[in-house]
């Protein structure tokens, strides 16, 4: 077979779809798993992750008074939902506080507001917090911080993907360059 066939039959194999298949930046989970159906407090009253069915849903271990890593990730969740543009409203975030003390469903409206106004934020008893962040493997602990701070909170940094039927498909690091988590969200979206 001469370079000409070669050509047009890798052509044809790529216009078939014969490409590589999708390489996801988080860790794909082997078998999705059903989120936890637990209820926490929102804002708008009781919510749980069931009920963003229907739309791609990354969840958050965190709290507003975290220095570093919660606004971070935040800033880039809300960028990845910019860069959707018309299809932004078929991914949600919902962040579940560590922090239930000083993390009312309010002032948690409030921290979600500075970043996107249809961001969640729930919050809860310690008991339903420990019960929702278990199958995610969610580890926080308090330690004493500084007197303008009051008590910070070290907490798992990772954040999880939920299929528009709530389960669990994907957790990604903290790291996860915003163009790599924009890339998984636009494939899911327009393939799934």
């Amino acid at each position: 077979m001469n370079w000409t066939k070669w050509s047009v039959l890798i052509l044809l194999c790529w216009l078939v779809g014969c490409q590589s298949t999708h390489e996801f930046a988080g860790t794909l989970l082997p078998e999705p798993q059903p989120a936890p159906d637990i209820v926490l407090a929102s804002v708008d009253g009781p919510m749980g992750l069931h009920d963003f069915a229907g739309q791609y849903t990354f969840v958050y271990f965190g709290y507003r008074f975290c220095p570093d890593v919660c606004p971070v990730t935040m800033g880039k969740l809300k960028q990845v939902k910019a860069d959707l543009g018309d299809r932004g409203d078929e991914m949600a975030v919902v962040m579940i506080t560590v922090d239930p003390e000083r993390d009312t469903p309010e002032a948690l409206a409030e921290y979600m507001g500075y970043f996107d106004d249809s961001f969640v934020g729930l919050s809860g008893d310690q008991e339903a917090i420990d019960a929702i962040g278990k199958p995610f493997g969610l580890y926080y602990h308090q330690h004493e911080g500084s007197a303008a701070s009051g008590y910070l909170i070290d907490h798992t940094a990772r954040f999880f993907l939920l299929d528009r039927e709530g389960n669990v498909i994907l957790s990604y690091a903290h790291e996860t360059p915003l163009d790599d988590l924009l890339h998984d969200v636009k494939y899911l979206i327009e393939t799934q």
